[in-house]
C-alpha cells in the first residue's frame, strides 16, 4: 500500500512501513505542512496492526536539513511546542521498532530527528550537524537530551558549540548512532534490518524500548519492578510460548506480534 502526500511519501508491505521525506531540492527541509503530513502517516502507521516496524528515511541526497530557513516562524517556541515536540514523542512512544535510514547529511532538527529513533543506520557518506549555533540558536527537538545521554557531556557540548560536521563513521564509533555502513551496501542492510525486526516480537520489543527510555531516571530498585512487571506481561504472550516452543524444537521462531 503506498499513500500519497505532497511532501511525503507513505508505503506500506509486508509489515514494514517506509516514511520518506521528500522535499530533495531542499534536503527534505520542515515545512508546517510536512508536519501535518508526518503526523497523519504516523496516526496511520500506529493505528495498523499489519506494521510491525517502521522505516524513517529521506529522498535524494540528504536525510533532513531540519527547519526550512526561508520559512521562518514568528515564534519558534510556539512551533517546537506544536511541532516538533510532538513528532519527536511519537517516535519515541510508538510501540513499534522505528529506524532512521540516514542516506545523507543530517542537520539541525534533522538530525534530532534521527536521534529520536531506535535505531539508526547511516550510509558512510552521510553526516551529522547540530548547525544551531551557525544561526543563534541552541539544540531543539530532542538534541540538548539525546547528545550528552548519548556521547557524553563533553562530545555533546563540542558538537552543540561549534556546529561542526561529525561523519557517520564517527559517529558510530562515538555510539551516537546504531550502525554506519557502506553506500552500496546502505539499502540492503536497512531493508534486512527491517525485515528482521518486521518478523519480530512487536510486543517485546515495545516493551524493551519502553523500559530503556526510562532507566536513566531511575533508580535500580524502580527498574527491577518494572522489568518485573513486563516480564509478567510478556511470559502471557503468544510470541513468548512460541519463542520457547522453537527454541525446544531447534528451529525458527514464528512469531505474531503479539
Amino acid at each position: 500500500m503506498t499513500r500519497s502526500y505532497q511532501h511525503i511519501l507513505l508505503a506500506i508491505e509486508d509489515g514494514v512501513a517506509t516514511l520518506t521525506l521528500n522535499r530533495p531540492g531542499s534536503l527534505n527541509s520542515f515545512t508546517v505542512e510536512m508536519h501535518e503530513e508526518l503526523a497523519e502517516a504516523l496516526t496511520v502507521v500506529s493505528s495498523d496492526d499489519a506494521v510491525r516496524v517502521l522505516v524513517l528515511t529521506g529522498a535524494g541526497r540528504g536525510f533532513c536539513a531540519g527547519q526550512d530557513l526561508s520559512l521562518v516562524p514568528d515564534d519558534l517556541g510556539e512551533v517546537l511546542e506544536r511541532y516538533y515536540g510532538p513528532l519527536v514523542t511519537r517516535l519515541r512512544e510508538l510501540p513499534k521498532p522505528v529506524i532512521a535510514a540516514v542516506n545523507g547529511v543530517a542537520a539541525g532538527a534533522g538530525a534530532n530527528l534521527a536521534l529520536a529513533c531506535d535505531l539508526v543506520i547511516a550510509a558512510r557518506s552521510a553526516s551529522f550537524i547540530q548547525a544551531f549555533s551557525k544561526i543563534g540558536l541552541l539544540p531543539d527537538a530532542g538534541g540538548t537530551y539525546f547528545l550528552p545521554r548519548q556521547v557524553g557531556s563533553a562530545r555533546a557540548m563540542g558538537l552543540a558549540l561549534l556546529a561542526d560536521k561529525l561523519p557517520a563513521q564517527q559517529a558510530a564509533d562515538w555510539g551516537l548512532i546504531w550502525q554506519c555502513v557502506d553506500d552500496e551496501a546502505f539499502a540492503a542492510t536497512v531493508q534486512d534490518t527491517a525485515r528482521r525486526l518486521a518478523d519480530g516480537p512487536t510486543l517485546a520489543y515495545a516493551r524493551i524500548k519502553q523500559a530503556l527510555q526510562v532507566s536513566a531516571g531511575n533508580t535500580l530498585q524502580a527498574q527491577l519492578v518494572i522489568e518485573r512487571d513486563y516480564q509478567r506481561e510478556l511470559g502471557q504472550s503468544t510470541d513468548f510460548a512460541e519463542g520457547v516452543a522453537a527454541f525446544n524444537g531447534k528451529r525458527a521462531p514464528r512469531f505474531v506480534g503479539h
